[in-house]
């Protein structure tokens, strides 16, 4: 599979930053709370929302119900879903 210019940026923008390829790949395939990606990807907690603004900024992450202050749900976008694919382990 060709991946498009726009996709390598993506995927090389993820990959520069561990804990960005670490929150992406916890929500792969799931919708999560921001405690829980901490959990599951064992960055603090402090550490996620800065992490989800800038996944959500590139869209790679989206929030399913922005209007809650507590319990926010996160999952990938579409393009999010590709550039984790993409991703190198």
């Amino acid at each position: 599979m060709d991946l498009t210019d726009e996709m390598l940026t993506e995927i090389s923008y993820v990959q520069m930053s561990k804990y960005r390829t670490k929150v992406m790949k916890a929500l792969e395939g799931n919708v999560k709370i921001p405690s829980v990606i901490a959990k599951d990807s064992g960055i603090n907690t402090n550490h996620i929302s800065k992490i989800l603004s800038e996944l959500k900024a590139h869209n790679l992450v989206e929030c399913i119900n922005p209007e809650v202050r507590k319990g926010r749900l996160y999952r990938l976008t579409d393009t999010g879903d590709e550039v984790v694919k993409n991703l190198e382990w």
